[in-house]
């Protein structure tokens, strides 16, 4: 099976802190990991540094075969990260929104119309501008992102938050649905019984380090929850 993430001893900093201090991680694809973490553990930076938008400063970094040491830009076509952020424009409608982050992205035949139907945001609210969007609608409009945008590697950070009990039952789907077809999805994530219901596996980031990889996610699931590993600046 071919490894989609590899990263060994992998160092990132924000400023002078090393938000990843030398974390080791291999991700086949068609997996869905799930990463969990404290606040401040390093989860955010992991997802964007895989992502090619935080520079991988020591270590070894690659993610779809690019070495992100080398050029960090070539892999952000083939990757779709959903952040805290819907990084949606106020003032475009929620179409125009998908058409131009499928344009930025030179996404060859991106499904705009499939994508809002498929995040119920067909019909009239394709002509809606984000700014009257409600936070489960922007949300919703992130994701049909990257639905029109068909990525590789998905990288979903806290992903249900913002969404009621529909949205997060199609997100669920659509995981399942996209790893199904051949995607990888990296996510991150505070609410452990829904997300390991995804999950293929977790880690524990901590510190900026790994401090387990191969948890078991049933553990996760049926077991007695665990405290949190605690970060120290």
């Amino acid at each position: 099976m071919d490894d989609v993430v590899r990263l060994r001893s992998a160092v990132c900093l924000l400023g002078r802190f090393p938000a990843l201090a030398g974390v080791d991680l291999v991700v086949p694809k068609g997996e869905t990991l799930l990463v969990r973490g404290a606040n401040g553990a390093g989860k955010t930076t992991l997802l964007r540094a895989l992502a090619g938008l935080v520079p991988v400063v020591g270590g070894e970094a690659q993610v779809l075969g690019c070495d992100l040491r080398r050029d960090r830009r070539a892999v952000r076509r083939r990757v779709g990260l959903l952040g805290h952020s819907a990084a949606l424009y106020d003032d475009l409608t929620v179409a125009d929104n998908l058409r131009f982050w499928s344009r930025a992205a030179r996404s060859p035949t991106p499904d705009l119309a499939g994508a809002m139907a498929r995040l119920g945001l067909d019909g009239r609210l394709a002509g809606v501008p984000a700014a009257r969007l409600s936070a489960g609608q922007r949300r919703r409009s992130a994701l049909a992102v990257l639905v029109a945008r068909s990525p590789e590697l998905w990288l979903l950070d806290e992903p249900h938050a913002g969404l009621d009990a529909a949205g997060r039952d199609v997100l669920d789907d659509l995981v399942r649905q996209v790893t199904a077809a051949g995607a990888t999805v990296v996510l991150a994530s505070h609410e452990l019984d829904r997300a390991a219901a995804l999950a293929t596996r977790s880690v524990t980031v901590a510190g900026g380090r790994m401090v387990d990889d191969g948890a078991c996610v049933s553990d996760i699931v049926e077991g007695p929850s665990q405290p949190e590993p605690v970060h120290v600046a």
